[in-house]
């Protein structure tokens, strides 16, 4: 049943729903999608969203005309929500000059961040953009780091940037026009020699250790000496390569002088090192993109953790008389967050860690052709998966090398707040009872993410000018007017005349999961027949349909 429901394209955990019409007082179960992105979950909806996204590229890639982006006006309600909450926030800055006791201050303090928290969550359910308020307030002044870039990175072109986003077209010895993109591929700089297979043509060049590997060798990705393999640099550019990426399309858009879009995806290499790949609208010079590449980077601002000051199996211990970690030994406190954040204002100050990127392969497609399609593809061909599932060490050395660089990233400080800086003799950002170095729940210590924790599927704001959901509507419209409303779904529905609530699998009105399953798959057999018929009439029904006949 589960083998039918996948080749049909039918959820195999659907939600059921209970549906309540406030007009007629009809109440009816209906099922919607999972809407699971990993095919380990549910293989149907994860490859649903795949075909989004590649819709999504395909259709946004080489674009002739800017994508017109038109936000919606809003509402009156929606309007007067940011108005009490410009009232709140005027109250609680006012509330400071007040004369008050401190448990006063507080406490009225803390009514109104939960106010503020209430507005904050009703505007969340609007069509609205963005956060009004941090998760957690920050009362202490910001820190300000010199801009200057570093004597060892080159000088980049800043150009002022031009708001256009489509490339520039060429124009052939025929007459003809094009206007051709690109695929980018960013990787980070190399760790060590590592076991590789690299094909050209029909030869097979040399791995480094002085062999030829097939593709299935149990060898590739691992380390041809792991004793002088970069560990630690492997684990650091792993956990920063999402600023890294950031800080890449800022420098490309200055330095090219036009603001470049991209859609593209992260995934593992078999060194277990995350690279991207990204379908780039318009082209741009190859010097231009490796000097890019050449000069980004990423500085870390922490206190310095180069060497471990004490063990997991002995970390400090918390002290709840101080309300800090202290030394297990001498009992003295452990330098705050904030008194080694003071030592980096010195002007000869360095930061804990430089991330960089490393190789670079950009590639021209010209639009409507084969390596197009094929582009999209490959650029989408791991997004079902996650991150280290298409990586699965299958071998012992690949399984030693996926141990060794798990067991460097659990000791490794992942955030300001992490546990792990008890280990370097610091205490963490706001620190609390209960740390345990090398135990920090952090994704980035996990080893379903190996480091990388930034999002998966990487898309510029003005690619296409449409949201998935936008999509999903073309979608939607494209059926109903294939079906011409024989099964097609009504064209509005009145988000206030349905009411909906989650159902109870026990519930007497709901069937058993399997009954569900196989009714969806009768229905989606029947819905494509039915398409597939109205399509081919539609055919048939064209001018140059009825005069071929």
């Amino acid at each position: 049943m589960r083998l039918l429901a996948e080749r049909n394209g039918v959820c195999v955990r659907p939600l059921p729903l209970r549906r309540t019409d406030t007009v007629t007082g009809l109440t009816e179960v209906v099922e919607v999608p999972c809407g699971a992105r990993l095919a380990a979950k549910c293989k149907p909806c994860a490859e649903r969203n795949r075909r989004l996204r590649i819709q999504q590229i395909r259709e946004g890639w080489h674009l002739e005309d800017e994508p017109a982006v038109r936000p919606e006006q809003p509402s009156r309600d929606v309007l007067e929500l940011v108005k009490t909450r410009a009232h709140l926030e005027f109250d609680r800055e006012a509330l400071q000059y007040e004369p008050m006791t401190p448990d006063e201050r507080a406490e009225r303090l803390a009514t109104l961040d939960a106010q503020i928290a209430e507005v904050d969550e009703a505007l969340g359910e609007t069509d609205l953009r963005g956060h009004l308020t941090p998760k957690e307030r920050d009362e202490r002044p910001r820190r300000q780091r010199s801009t200057r870039r570093r004597h060892d990175s080159p000088e980049l072109p800043r150009l002022p940037v031009d708001p256009r986003t489509v490339g520039r077209t060429f124009q052939g010895k025929a007459g003809q026009t094009f206007r051709p993109s690109m695929l980018l591929t960013l990787t980070l700089d190399s760790h060590g020699a590592v076991h590789s297979h690299v094909r050209r043509g029909a030869y097979v060049a040399p791995c480094p250790c002085g062999e030829r590997h097939s593709i299935h060798d149990p060898k590739l990705g691992t380390p041809v000496d792991p004793a002088t393999y970069d560990y630690r640099r492997a684990a650091l550019d792993a956990i920063h390569f999402a600023r890294v990426l950031d800080r890449w399309w800022q420098n490309l858009r200055r330095a090219a002088g036009w603001n470049v879009q991209y859609a593209g995806a992260v995934e593992l290499q078999r060194r277990l090192a995350p690279h991207a790949h990204f379908a780039v609208r318009g082209t741009l010079p190859r010097r231009l993109v490796a000097m890019v590449a050449k000069a980004t980077y990423h500085q870390v601002w922490w206190p310095a953790f180069d060497e471990m000051t004490y063990s997991v199996d002995r970390p400090p211990v918390w002290d709840p008389e101080a309300g800090a970690y202290v030394d297990p030994t001498t009992r003295e406190s452990l330098p705050t967050w904030g008194e080694a954040l003071d030592a980096l204002d010195d002007p000869d100050a360095r930061p804990a860690y430089v991330a960089r990127l490393g190789r670079t392969d950009a590639r021209g497609i010209a639009q409507g052709s084969k390596d197009a399609e094929r582009s999209i593809r490959y650029v989408t061909k791991y997004v079902t998966k996650d991150l280290t599932e298409h990586a699965n060490p299958s071998s012992s050395a690949q399984k030693a090398h996926a141990d060794r660089l798990h067991a460097e990233l659990s000791v490794l400080p992942c955030s300001p707040t992490c546990a792990n800086w008890l280990l370097y003799g610091v205490q963490p950002d706001r620190p609390k009872a209960g740390l345990v170095p090398g135990r920090c729940t952090g994704k980035v210590h996990q080893r379903s993410t190996l480091g990388f924790t930034g999002r998966r599927v990487l898309v510029s704001r003005q690619w296409s000018g449409k949201t998935l959901a936008d999509h999903r509507a073309d979608n939607r419209a494209w059926i109903r007017a294939v079906l011409s409303g024989d099964l097609a779904e009504p064209e509005e529905t009145s988000a206030e005349r349905y009411r909906f609530e989650l159902a109870r699998p026990d519930d007497p009105d709901v069937l058993p999961l399997e009954h569900r399953i196989l009714r969806a798959v009768s229905a989606r057999i029947r819905w494509r027949s039915q398409v597939d018929t109205a399509r081919r009439l539609s055919a048939t029904d064209t001018p140059e349909a009825a005069r071929a006949a």
